[in-house]
């Protein structure tokens, strides 16, 4: 029996995009497999294109096709076999004390200025950081995908905000931005912690991480959670 979201997915149409500047390897050139029609794309196709290596920015849908290149490595988290490292324990103990509130997708002015203070910090002269409300609520406050959005504070201080994608067999992190001001604090790292202890509440299996990049400092910390699974040859496999 054919599933109806198996039958849209042989409805769909790909499209090879125009090179652009790579934003992850200086002096690249990149390009895009989009797939269309967007409206045709809801919250289980999308859960099956994500098995294929798929991500999303907004409501585009996409994954890398570059010639020449194969540095892109589609990434998940077996969460039952996720072993923190000692540091990776340490960020989990030192924010037990944040509150988690998960909520609707939609616009927030206090998450939209915590993210450009982010952007500011963490990416400066990236693209980003110029970003307006606008593009911001393009870039994340636009789903066909059974999208939410989490909130952590401390106190009545917003801290951190997640924006997490729920699909047939886990999670994926769309995009996690949070408070620079303290050197100390390790918010990162214990998004992802508490990301995968999400999935094993809802008996979810993994914790998609995106794209990882060998050469690219930016998602060097991907590589710290283990065992890290990726799309290789069309086959996931421990990296």
């Amino acid at each position: 029996m054919t599933l109806p979201h198996e039958e849209t997915l042989q409805q769909l149409q790909f499209y090879l995009s125009t090179p652009y500047p790579c934003g992850y390897l200086e002096g690249r050139q990149a390009r895009s497999l989009i797939a269309a029609p967007q409206h045709l794309i809801n919250a289980p196709v999308y859960g099956e294109l994500i098995r294929l290596g798929f991500r999303r920015s907004g409501n585009f849908v996409y994954r890398p096709q570059c010639e020449g290149c194969q540095a892109c490595v589609a990434v998940r988290l077996p969460v039952e076999l996720l072993t923190p490292s000692r540091s990776q324990r340490r960020a989990w103990k030192q924010h037990q004390g944040l509150s988690v509130e998960v909520l609707d997708l939609h616009f927030s002015e206090e998450h939209y200025l915590l993210y450009h203070a982010y952007q500011k910090t963490r990416h400066p002269a990236g693209g980003m950081d110029n970003d307006g409300a606008e593009q911001y609520r393009n870039f994340l406050t636009q789903s066909n995908a059974d999208t939410v959005l989490v909130e952590f504070r401390e106190g009545d201080t917003l801290r951190m905000v997640s924006v997490v994608d729920c699909v047939r067999d886990g999670l994926s992190a769309v995009y996690t931005f949070y408070d620079c001001s303290n050197p100390k604090a390790a918010y990162g790292t214990y998004n992802v912690l508490w990301q995968a202890e999400w999935c094993r509440q809802l008996q979810l299996r993994y914790l998609y991480l995106g794209y990882w990049i060998a050469e690219s400092q930016k998602m060097a910390y991907k590589k710290n959670f283990s065992p890290l699974h990726g799309l290789v040859s069309g086959t996931w496999q421990p990296l």
